[in-house]
Protein backbone atom coordinates (compact mmCIF):
# COMPACT_ATOMS: atom_id res chain seq x y z
CA UNK A 1 0.00 0.00 0.00
CA UNK A 2 1.51 3.34 -1.05
CA UNK A 3 1.56 6.50 1.05
CA UNK A 4 -1.51 7.98 -0.67
CA UNK A 5 -3.56 4.84 -0.07
CA UNK A 6 -2.48 4.75 3.59
CA UNK A 7 -3.49 8.37 4.09
CA UNK A 8 -6.83 7.73 2.39
CA UNK A 9 -7.48 4.72 4.63
CA UNK A 10 -6.53 6.62 7.79
CA UNK A 11 -8.76 9.54 6.77
CA UNK A 12 -11.69 7.19 6.17
CA UNK A 13 -11.23 5.57 9.58
CA UNK A 14 -11.04 8.99 11.21
CA UNK A 15 -14.28 10.08 9.54
CA UNK A 16 -16.01 6.87 10.68
CA UNK A 17 -14.82 7.42 14.25
CA UNK A 18 -15.92 11.07 14.20
CA UNK A 19 -19.35 10.12 12.85
CA UNK A 20 -19.74 7.42 15.50
CA UNK A 21 -18.82 9.85 18.28
CA UNK A 22 -21.27 12.41 16.90
CA UNK A 23 -24.12 9.88 16.66
CA UNK A 24 -23.41 8.60 20.16
CA UNK A 25 -23.39 12.15 21.48
CA UNK A 26 -26.68 12.95 19.78
CA UNK A 27 -28.33 9.83 21.17
CA UNK A 28 -27.08 10.62 24.67
CA UNK A 29 -28.38 14.19 24.37
CA UNK A 30 -31.81 13.04 23.17
CA UNK A 31 -32.10 10.48 25.96
CA UNK A 32 -31.11 13.00 28.59
CA UNK A 33 -33.82 15.37 27.34
CA UNK A 34 -36.44 12.60 27.25
CA UNK A 35 -35.56 11.54 30.79
CA UNK A 36 -35.85 15.15 31.99
CA UNK A 37 -39.24 15.46 30.31
CA UNK A 38 -40.35 12.24 32.04
CA UNK A 39 -39.23 13.63 35.38
CA UNK A 40 -41.06 16.93 34.82
CA UNK A 41 -44.28 15.22 33.74
CA UNK A 42 -44.01 12.23 36.10
CA UNK A 43 -44.13 9.77 33.19
CA UNK A 44 -44.25 6.14 34.35
CA UNK A 45 -43.12 4.47 31.12
CA UNK A 46 -42.21 5.80 27.70
CA UNK A 47 -41.52 3.91 24.47
CA UNK A 48 -40.38 5.73 21.33
CA UNK A 49 -39.34 4.98 17.75
CA UNK A 50 -37.98 7.23 15.01
CA UNK A 51 -38.36 6.41 11.31
CA UNK A 52 -36.30 8.01 8.55
CA UNK A 53 -36.03 7.06 4.87
CA UNK A 54 -37.90 3.78 5.28
CA UNK A 55 -36.04 2.47 8.33
CA UNK A 56 -36.24 2.65 12.11
CA UNK A 57 -33.17 4.70 13.02
CA UNK A 58 -33.82 4.80 16.78
CA UNK A 59 -36.04 3.14 19.33
CA UNK A 60 -35.82 2.87 23.07
CA UNK A 61 -37.89 2.41 26.21
CA UNK A 62 -37.63 4.36 29.46
CA UNK A 63 -39.10 4.03 32.92
CA UNK A 64 -41.22 1.25 34.34
CA UNK A 65 -43.43 -1.40 32.83
CA UNK A 66 -45.10 -2.05 36.18
CA UNK A 67 -44.77 0.11 39.30
CA UNK A 68 -45.64 -2.53 41.93
CA UNK A 69 -43.24 -5.08 40.46
CA UNK A 70 -40.58 -2.43 39.71
CA UNK A 71 -39.99 -3.96 36.26
CA UNK A 72 -38.23 -1.89 33.63
CA UNK A 73 -39.94 -1.19 30.32
CA UNK A 74 -38.44 -2.90 27.25
CA UNK A 75 -38.74 -1.89 23.60
CA UNK A 76 -40.71 -5.05 22.73
CA UNK A 77 -43.30 -4.56 25.47
CA UNK A 78 -46.80 -3.90 24.16
CA UNK A 79 -49.34 -1.19 24.91
CA UNK A 80 -53.03 -0.85 24.26
CA UNK A 81 -52.67 2.10 21.89
CA UNK A 82 -56.22 3.48 22.11
CA UNK A 83 -57.55 5.45 19.11
CA UNK A 84 -54.65 4.71 16.78
CA UNK A 85 -56.51 1.37 16.59
CA UNK A 86 -59.10 3.06 14.36
CA UNK A 87 -56.67 3.08 11.44
CA UNK A 88 -56.54 -0.74 11.46
CA UNK A 89 -60.33 -0.76 11.04
CA UNK A 90 -60.13 1.76 8.21
CA UNK A 91 -57.57 -0.37 6.37
CA UNK A 92 -59.83 -3.42 6.74
CA UNK A 93 -62.69 -1.43 5.19
CA UNK A 94 -60.47 -0.32 2.31
CA UNK A 95 -59.47 -3.95 1.69
CA UNK A 96 -63.11 -5.05 1.63
CA UNK A 97 -63.95 -2.22 -0.78
CA UNK A 98 -61.14 -3.43 -3.06
CA UNK A 99 -62.67 -6.92 -2.84
CA UNK A 100 -66.00 -5.36 -3.96
CA UNK A 101 -67.73 -6.47 -0.76
CA UNK A 102 -68.41 -2.90 0.34
CA UNK A 103 -68.88 0.60 -1.11
CA UNK A 104 -68.35 3.93 0.64
CA UNK A 105 -71.91 4.89 -0.30
CA UNK A 106 -73.47 1.81 1.36
CA UNK A 107 -76.26 2.40 3.87
CA UNK A 108 -74.94 1.52 7.34
CA UNK A 109 -78.36 0.13 8.33
CA UNK A 110 -78.01 -2.51 5.59
CA UNK A 111 -74.45 -3.31 6.66
CA UNK A 112 -75.02 -3.87 10.39
CA UNK A 113 -78.46 -5.49 10.34
CA UNK A 114 -80.34 -2.89 12.39
CA UNK A 115 -81.61 0.64 11.88
CA UNK A 116 -78.95 3.37 12.10
CA UNK A 117 -80.89 6.56 11.33
CA UNK A 118 -80.79 10.01 12.89
CA UNK A 119 -84.39 10.55 14.13
CA UNK A 120 -84.00 14.28 13.50
CA UNK A 121 -83.37 13.51 9.82
CA UNK A 122 -85.19 10.20 9.21
CA UNK A 123 -84.94 10.37 5.42
CA UNK A 124 -81.17 10.87 5.35
CA UNK A 125 -78.96 7.80 4.80
CA UNK A 126 -75.92 7.35 7.05
CA UNK A 127 -73.22 5.91 4.82
CA UNK A 128 -70.08 3.87 5.39
CA UNK A 129 -67.97 6.92 4.49
CA UNK A 130 -69.66 8.94 7.23
CA UNK A 131 -68.57 6.41 9.84
CA UNK A 132 -64.98 6.54 8.61
CA UNK A 133 -64.66 10.33 8.75
CA UNK A 134 -66.90 11.04 11.78
CA UNK A 135 -69.62 12.91 9.86
CA UNK A 136 -72.38 10.38 10.61
CA UNK A 137 -74.02 12.64 13.25
CA UNK A 138 -73.71 9.73 15.72
CA UNK A 139 -72.31 10.61 19.14
CA UNK A 140 -71.01 8.68 22.17
CA UNK A 141 -73.72 9.76 24.62
CA UNK A 142 -74.87 6.18 25.25
CA UNK A 143 -71.32 4.78 25.38
CA UNK A 144 -69.25 3.03 22.73
CA UNK A 145 -68.20 -0.19 24.49
CA UNK A 146 -71.29 -2.11 23.34
CA UNK A 147 -74.06 -1.74 20.75
CA UNK A 148 -76.72 -1.47 23.47
CA UNK A 149 -76.97 2.29 23.13
CA UNK A 150 -77.39 2.63 19.39
CA UNK A 151 -79.20 -0.64 18.60
CA UNK A 152 -82.95 0.25 18.69
CA UNK A 153 -83.78 -3.30 19.80
CA UNK A 154 -81.74 -2.71 22.96
CA UNK A 155 -82.44 0.99 23.49
CA UNK A 156 -85.76 2.47 22.35
CA UNK A 157 -84.56 5.90 23.43
CA UNK A 158 -81.54 5.83 21.20
CA UNK A 159 -82.35 9.26 19.75
CA UNK A 160 -79.81 10.63 22.24
CA UNK A 161 -77.13 8.82 20.25
CA UNK A 162 -77.53 11.31 17.40
CA UNK A 163 -76.60 14.97 17.16
CA UNK A 164 -78.96 17.57 15.75
CA UNK A 165 -77.39 18.08 12.33
CA UNK A 166 -77.90 16.41 8.99
CA UNK A 167 -75.65 13.35 8.46
CA UNK A 168 -72.69 14.23 6.27
CA UNK A 169 -72.79 17.96 7.02
CA UNK A 170 -70.95 18.17 10.35
CA UNK A 171 -67.96 16.62 12.11
CA UNK A 172 -68.02 15.07 15.59
CA UNK A 173 -65.31 12.66 16.67
CA UNK A 174 -67.16 9.53 17.79
CA UNK A 175 -65.90 6.15 18.95
CA UNK A 176 -69.27 4.51 18.22
CA UNK A 177 -68.61 5.01 14.50
CA UNK A 178 -65.76 2.51 14.71
CA UNK A 179 -67.62 0.16 17.02
CA UNK A 180 -70.12 -0.12 14.17
CA UNK A 181 -67.31 -0.59 11.64
CA UNK A 182 -66.19 -3.68 13.57
CA UNK A 183 -69.61 -5.19 12.89
CA UNK A 184 -69.41 -4.14 9.22
CA UNK A 185 -66.04 -5.90 8.86
CA UNK A 186 -67.42 -9.14 10.31
CA UNK A 187 -70.58 -9.20 8.23
CA UNK A 188 -68.75 -8.33 5.00
CA UNK A 189 -65.87 -10.78 5.50
CA UNK A 190 -67.48 -13.65 7.40
CA UNK A 191 -64.53 -13.59 9.83
CA UNK A 192 -64.50 -12.65 13.50
CA UNK A 193 -63.18 -9.10 13.81
CA UNK A 194 -59.91 -9.90 15.62
CA UNK A 195 -59.14 -12.73 13.21
CA UNK A 196 -59.74 -10.55 10.15
CA UNK A 197 -57.29 -7.92 11.41
CA UNK A 198 -54.78 -10.61 12.35
CA UNK A 199 -54.94 -12.49 9.04
CA UNK A 200 -55.08 -9.50 6.70
CA UNK A 201 -52.94 -6.84 8.39
CA UNK A 202 -50.97 -8.03 11.43
CA UNK A 203 -49.55 -11.33 10.12
CA UNK A 204 -48.69 -10.11 6.59
CA UNK A 205 -46.68 -7.26 8.15
CA UNK A 206 -44.95 -9.63 10.59
CA UNK A 207 -46.19 -7.78 13.67
CA UNK A 208 -46.61 -9.12 17.19
CA UNK A 209 -49.93 -7.39 17.75
CA UNK A 210 -53.67 -7.88 17.93
CA UNK A 211 -57.01 -7.12 19.52
CA UNK A 212 -57.45 -10.45 21.32
CA UNK A 213 -55.52 -10.72 24.60
CA UNK A 214 -55.81 -14.53 24.44
CA UNK A 215 -53.71 -14.61 21.25
CA UNK A 216 -50.90 -12.42 22.59
CA UNK A 217 -47.97 -12.82 24.97
CA UNK A 218 -49.53 -11.29 28.07
CA UNK A 219 -46.17 -11.08 29.83
CA UNK A 220 -45.39 -8.24 27.38
CA UNK A 221 -48.39 -6.09 28.40
CA UNK A 222 -47.38 -2.69 29.80
CA UNK A 223 -49.50 -1.59 32.74
CA UNK A 224 -51.40 1.67 32.20
CA UNK A 225 -51.73 4.20 35.00
CA UNK A 226 -54.11 7.03 35.84
CA UNK A 227 -52.76 9.87 37.93
CA UNK A 228 -54.63 11.15 41.02
CA UNK A 229 -53.91 14.84 41.47
CA UNK A 230 -55.20 14.85 45.08
CA UNK A 231 -52.99 12.03 46.34
CA UNK A 232 -50.12 12.47 43.86
CA UNK A 233 -50.26 8.73 43.11
CA UNK A 234 -50.81 6.43 40.14
CA UNK A 235 -53.52 3.75 39.98
CA UNK A 236 -53.18 0.82 37.60
CA UNK A 237 -56.01 0.36 35.08
CA UNK A 238 -56.33 -3.42 34.59
CA UNK A 239 -59.36 -2.96 32.34
CA UNK A 240 -56.95 -2.09 29.53
CA UNK A 241 -56.16 -5.79 28.99
CA UNK A 242 -59.29 -7.38 30.45
CA UNK A 243 -60.72 -10.43 28.68
CA UNK A 244 -64.33 -9.99 27.55
CA UNK A 245 -66.94 -12.50 28.75
CA UNK A 246 -68.71 -11.95 25.43
CA UNK A 247 -66.05 -14.07 23.71
CA UNK A 248 -67.43 -17.21 25.38
CA UNK A 249 -70.83 -16.69 23.74
CA UNK A 250 -69.83 -14.83 20.60
CA UNK A 251 -72.37 -13.73 18.00
CA UNK A 252 -70.57 -13.27 14.68
CA UNK A 253 -71.74 -10.12 12.95
CA UNK A 254 -72.73 -8.41 16.19
CA UNK A 255 -70.28 -9.00 19.06
CA UNK A 256 -67.31 -7.26 17.41
CA UNK A 257 -67.74 -4.43 19.94
CA UNK A 258 -66.21 -6.72 22.59
CA UNK A 259 -62.78 -6.35 20.92
CA UNK A 260 -63.04 -2.54 21.05
CA UNK A 261 -62.35 -1.90 17.34
CA UNK A 262 -62.08 1.79 18.14
CA UNK A 263 -59.36 1.47 20.81
CA UNK A 264 -58.33 -2.14 21.50
CA UNK A 265 -55.16 -2.81 19.46
CA UNK A 266 -52.12 -3.99 21.47
CA UNK A 267 -48.70 -3.45 19.91
CA UNK A 268 -45.13 -2.37 20.69
CA UNK A 269 -43.62 0.95 19.59
CA UNK A 270 -41.21 -0.57 17.02
CA UNK A 271 -43.96 -2.72 15.50
CA UNK A 272 -46.22 0.31 15.33
CA UNK A 273 -43.37 2.10 13.54
CA UNK A 274 -43.29 -0.70 10.92
CA UNK A 275 -47.04 -0.31 10.47
CA UNK A 276 -46.54 3.45 10.10
CA UNK A 277 -43.93 2.87 7.38
CA UNK A 278 -46.57 0.91 5.45
CA UNK A 279 -48.85 3.95 5.61
CA UNK A 280 -45.97 6.26 4.63
CA UNK A 281 -45.34 4.06 1.60
CA UNK A 282 -48.99 4.10 0.47
CA UNK A 283 -49.98 0.63 1.65
CA UNK A 284 -46.72 -1.29 1.21
CA UNK A 285 -44.05 -2.36 3.70
CA UNK A 286 -40.93 -4.04 2.33
CA UNK A 287 -42.35 -6.55 -0.19
CA UNK A 288 -45.83 -6.80 1.33
CA UNK A 289 -48.73 -4.75 -0.01
CA UNK A 290 -51.63 -4.36 2.44
CA UNK A 291 -53.84 -2.19 0.25
CA UNK A 292 -53.61 -0.51 -3.13
CA UNK A 293 -51.98 2.88 -3.57
CA UNK A 294 -55.36 4.28 -4.54
CA UNK A 295 -56.96 3.03 -1.32
CA UNK A 296 -54.06 4.27 0.81
CA UNK A 297 -54.18 7.75 -0.70
CA UNK A 298 -57.96 7.94 -0.35
CA UNK A 299 -57.73 6.82 3.27
CA UNK A 300 -55.24 9.62 4.05
CA UNK A 301 -56.84 12.43 2.03
CA UNK A 302 -58.64 14.90 4.32
CA UNK A 303 -62.38 14.94 3.77
CA UNK A 304 -63.21 17.12 6.75
CA UNK A 305 -61.67 20.44 7.70
CA UNK A 306 -62.01 20.29 11.48
CA UNK A 307 -60.04 23.45 12.17
CA UNK A 308 -57.21 25.51 10.73
CA UNK A 309 -54.74 22.97 12.12
CA UNK A 310 -56.37 19.63 11.35
CA UNK A 311 -58.06 17.76 8.52
CA UNK A 312 -59.62 14.35 9.15
CA UNK A 313 -59.58 11.57 6.57
CA UNK A 314 -60.47 7.90 7.27
CA UNK A 315 -59.02 7.31 10.76
CA UNK A 316 -56.11 9.53 9.74
CA UNK A 317 -55.50 13.08 10.94
CA UNK A 318 -53.58 15.78 9.07
CA UNK A 319 -52.06 18.13 11.63
CA UNK A 320 -50.12 21.35 11.15
CA UNK A 321 -49.30 23.33 14.27
CA UNK A 322 -46.42 25.54 15.42
CA UNK A 323 -46.41 23.53 18.67
CA UNK A 324 -45.15 20.42 16.89
CA UNK A 325 -42.11 19.92 14.64
CA UNK A 326 -41.83 23.58 13.59
CA UNK A 327 -45.32 23.56 12.10
CA UNK A 328 -44.55 20.83 9.57
CA UNK A 329 -47.51 18.77 8.34
CA UNK A 330 -47.86 15.50 10.24
CA UNK A 331 -50.10 12.62 9.20
CA UNK A 332 -51.36 9.77 11.39
CA UNK A 333 -53.34 9.44 14.60
CA UNK A 334 -53.15 9.78 18.37
CA UNK A 335 -54.82 8.04 21.29
CA UNK A 336 -55.64 8.36 24.97
CA UNK A 337 -57.06 5.80 27.40
CA UNK A 338 -56.92 5.28 31.18
CA UNK A 339 -53.73 7.30 31.55
CA UNK A 340 -52.08 6.25 28.29
CA UNK A 341 -51.21 8.76 25.57
CA UNK A 342 -50.03 7.55 22.15
CA UNK A 343 -48.97 9.09 18.84
CA UNK A 344 -48.12 7.69 15.41
CA UNK A 345 -47.33 10.65 13.15
CA UNK A 346 -45.15 11.15 10.09
CA UNK A 347 -44.06 13.81 7.63
CA UNK A 348 -44.30 12.50 4.09
CA UNK A 349 -42.12 15.15 2.43
CA UNK A 350 -39.29 14.73 4.94
CA UNK A 351 -39.66 10.93 4.99
CA UNK A 352 -39.58 10.81 8.77
CA UNK A 353 -42.00 9.77 11.47
CA UNK A 354 -42.39 9.15 15.19
CA UNK A 355 -44.09 6.74 17.54
CA UNK A 356 -44.39 7.97 21.12
CA UNK A 357 -46.33 6.02 23.77
CA UNK A 358 -46.58 6.87 27.48
CA UNK A 359 -48.20 4.54 30.01
CA UNK A 360 -49.03 7.20 32.59
CA UNK A 361 -48.18 10.83 33.30
CA UNK A 362 -49.52 14.06 34.70
CA UNK A 363 -53.03 14.52 33.25
CA UNK A 364 -53.46 16.74 30.22
CA UNK A 365 -57.11 17.57 29.72
CA UNK A 366 -56.51 20.53 27.41
CA UNK A 367 -55.19 19.26 24.10
CA UNK A 368 -54.70 22.79 22.80
CA UNK A 369 -55.04 24.02 19.23
CA UNK A 370 -52.92 21.19 17.87
CA UNK A 371 -55.00 18.53 19.65
CA UNK A 372 -51.82 16.79 20.81
CA UNK A 373 -51.14 15.89 24.41
CA UNK A 374 -48.17 17.69 25.93
CA UNK A 375 -46.11 14.56 26.62
CA UNK A 376 -46.50 13.49 22.98
CA UNK A 377 -45.72 16.92 21.54
CA UNK A 378 -42.62 17.39 23.68
CA UNK A 379 -41.45 13.83 23.01
CA UNK A 380 -41.72 14.27 19.25
CA UNK A 381 -40.02 17.67 19.36
CA UNK A 382 -37.07 16.17 21.23
CA UNK A 383 -36.78 13.30 18.78
CA UNK A 384 -37.07 15.61 15.78
CA UNK A 385 -34.47 18.04 17.08
CA UNK A 386 -31.90 15.31 17.82
CA UNK A 387 -32.48 12.77 15.04
CA UNK A 388 -34.05 14.62 12.11
CA UNK A 389 -33.44 18.37 12.20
Amino acid sequence: MNTFQKCKTHLLLLLIIMASVDVYGQVAKAEKELEQMMKDMKVVGLSVAVVKDGAIIYNNAFGLKNIAQNTKLSTDDTFRIASISKSFCAIAIMQLIEAKKLKLTDNVSDLVGFKVVNPNFPDEVITLKMLLNHTSSINDTAGWGTLNGIDPAKNKGNNKCYSNYKPGTGYKYCNTNFTLLGVVIERASGLRFDNYIKQNIVEPLGLQAGYNVDSLDQSKFTSLYEYNTKTDTFTEAPIAYKRSKTWDNYQLGYSAYSFAPTAGMKISAPDLAKYMMMLMNDGKYQNVRIMSKKSAKLMKKPTVEVSDEEGYAFAIRNIKSPRIIDGNLLVGHTGSLTGLYSAMLYNRKGKYGFVVISSGSLPDNNEGPSRIRKVLAEGMNILHKNFIK
